[in-house]
């Protein structure tokens, strides 16, 4: 059964597979592996320690294990190869689990047997860059990298978990610990799982924790000056990128021409001899594609650079395939654009690195700098007054307020210019009644904002959102925003997004800034040195500019969007009638097909641009027809 499981991994593990059994104890673990390091049979797994006494399997790397097996070497231990597999299971035999863990610089999500303990422990990054769910399912635990591999079991249950679907209508993905399944959870970011032999309930204890680093960096702020913490910040990410280049295989990166992707690029190319292998991701539709300014800056670093140009029918072709990619449901539209550049570069290298976790990090985000301002501006207004301008704002659709602006375009701020203001105008009347900082930002990160109307029976579990015992001390608003991001939105949506796109092509992406020294150390830079003339990221745009000239980078801020509104409307429409059938939604007992079928017809209309509730919808009823 194990090799039947880790089979369902073969995308994220391609060139080799290995499974070890205890009949005796009754356990097995299972592999699936994308060789990186050390190509021979000395780094396949599963991988027991040279004492004999640990078995462990792995998803992920340790990027620092040249350094810790000169550590070991030091103190006796000799190798067989060189992958970074064995330098950890020689390090847990040496220091123990978790004095192991905290030498750790990597991404990581492993299973290790204590064949002396009889124990099971289960290991997750301390950003969650790395999945790993686990669960009973009757007497059976199971665990993997993805739902897929649990599914398979002939224990597994596959009961949908209710309240798990009300939490992905907010959330556009399903926070974790929860799942879309009932008995079946995530592991939390930094913890350790511990199943020994008699215990009904895993034990799990933190080794790394992103409230307590948050916190200690705030009791703790940086007190040099501005350039000393520039140049700092420069050395730990000049580290932090050259020990992510280490690979046995070709090695590229993603390139937005954005501050987050082209400051990795820089520090890539300024540390290799060769050109760096850089790639991107361009649309038909000008105001979603960032192709000419990526462009700009792979000409200027020198970058052997390559671009692809999506049309409409490459995104019809994968929107069938995206549930089997995403095996629960997740509707974060930038999936598409993630998979499309993961593909683009698989064929290429078989590591590409990539700049997420800047924005969460650095204030990147637009509410970060416009949510105190907003707030400010609505607190002195009555609660009458605010109630007319949600009206007011209501009263034209989106299309009508994009034409108004269009109009005044020669006149308005060069940021204003650009994106769907019409959606903007919309989103502010959904928070202009809100009572605090926090309710608002509630809304902003809120797609349907009241889901259980939906799920009939459903009621939303706490998260680290909704539950205020799991916040961090933080009296600044923007900060708490930060925070919160950094512990939901980053690991449950973002990162969850480019390990689910580039591991479906059986590329390994690497997040540099993601190293949890940066992540300790941006905590303890003041928000001055993050937000500054309205906009973000100031201190990492001072780094980006000692390698590119402002003028190429300085744009505003863009997601990785697509024009999923006008293709509903177009060529995807016979698609999304399929899926939101109205007998179909009522036979399927999960929505209320009502607020479903309005929401659709206002869209088709043109009078509303209801494209990310949809996509919820779209992409749940996508999962169920493929998983259900």
């Amino acid at each position: 059964m194990a090799q039947r499981m880790s089979d369902t991994l073969i995308l994220r593990g391609p060139d080799d597979d290995g499974i070890w059994v205890d009949a005796d104890v009754g356990i097995a673990l299972g592999h699936r592996r994308l060789a990186i390091l050390d190509l021979s049979r000395e780094g396949r797994q599963p991988m027991q320690s040279h004492c004999g006494r640990y078995v462990i399997v792995y998803n992920g790397e340790v990027y620092n294990f040249r350094d810790l097996r000169k550590e070991l070497e030091s103190a006796g231990h000799r190798f067989l190869g060189t992958s970074d597999t064995e330098v950890m299971v020689t390090g847990i035999s040496q220091w123990g689990l978790e004095a192991a863990i905290q030498r750790f610089i990597g991404m990581f999500a492993f299973a290790l047997w204590d064949r002396q303990a009889r124990t099971l422990s289960l290991v997750r990054d301390r950003l969650g860059i790395k999945p790993l769910y686990y669960g009973f399912q009757g007497p059976s635990f199971l665990f993997g990298s993805e739902l897929k591999a649990l599914r398979i079991h002939p224990a597994f249950k596959n009961e949908i978990a209710r309240d798990a679907v009300s939490l992905y209508l907010r959330h556009n993905c399903i926070p974790g610990p929860y799942t879309i399944y009932e008995g079946i959870h995530k592991l939390p970011p930094g913890t350790i799982l511990r199943l020994s032999d008699g215990m009904d309930t895993p034990a799990i204890t933190g080794y790394w924790s992103a409230r307590e680093s948050v916190e200690r960096g705030i009791a703790d702020p940086w007190t040099g000056s501005e350039q000393d913490a520039i140049a700092h910040l420069e050395d730990l990410m000049r580290d932090a990128v050259g020990l992510r280049m280490i690979s046995d295989v070709p090695l590229g990166a993603f390139l937005s021409g954005g501050i987050d992707s082209s400051t990795v690029v820089a520090l890539m190319q300024a540390q290799s001899a060769r050109r760096v292998k850089t790639f991107t991701i361009g649309f038909q539709e000008d105001e979603y594609s960032e192709a000419e300014d990526a462009r700009a800056v792979a000409q200027h670093l020198g970058t052997d650079h390559t671009e692809l140009y999506l049309k409409v029918e490459d995104a019809i072709q994968l929107i069938p395939h995206l549930a089997s990619l995403y095996d629960e449901p997740f509707s974060d539209s930038s999936q598409i654009p993630t998979f499309f550049v993961s593909q683009l570069a698989r064929r290429h290298v078989t590591v590409s690195l990539s700049g997420d976790g800047g924005d969460e990090l650095f204030a990147g985000y637009n509410r970060y700098f416009w949510g105190r301002t907003i707030w400010d501006k609505l607190r002195r207004l009555s609660r009458p007054l605010r109630s007319s301008l949600v009206r007011g704002i209501k009263a034209l659709s989106p299309e009508t307020w994009d034409c108004l602006f269009s109009g005044m375009q020669a006149v308005l701020p060069a940021r204003l210019r650009q994106r769907v203001p019409g959606d903007k105008m919309h989103k502010l009347a959904e928070v202009i009644n809100v009572d605090s900082p926090d309710d608002m930002y509630w809304h902003l990160i809120s797609h349907w904002q009241e889901p259980w109307l939906l799920v009939p029976g459903a009621t939303e579990p706490p998260t680290a959102v909704s539950d205020r015992t799991q916040w961090a001390d933080l009296k600044d608003f923007t900060e708490r925003m930060m925070f919160l991001d950094l512990v939901t939105y980053l690991p449950d949506d973002i990162l969850t997004k480019i390990d689910r796109a580039s591991m479906g092509v059986s590329l390994e992406a690497r997040v540099p800034l993601l190293d949890h020294r940066i992540v300790e150390f941006a905590w303890q830079l003041p928000l001055s040195m993050k937000i500054r003339g309205g906009e973000g990221k100031w201190i990492l745009r001072q780094l980006l500019y000692k390698y590119v000239p402002e003028a190429l980078v300085q744009r505003p801020k863009a997601g990785f969007g697509i024009p999923i509104d006008s293709w509903l409307r177009g060529p995807l429409r016979p698609w999304a009638e399929s899926l939101l059938d109205e007998k179909r939604l009522r036979d399927d007992g999960i929505f209320r097909p009502q607020p479903i079928r309005q929401k659709w017809a206002e869209h088709l209309s043109g009078n509303h641009n209801w494209q990310y509730l949809l996509w919820d919808i779209l992409m749940f009823q996508a999962w169920k027809e493929r998983w259900g």
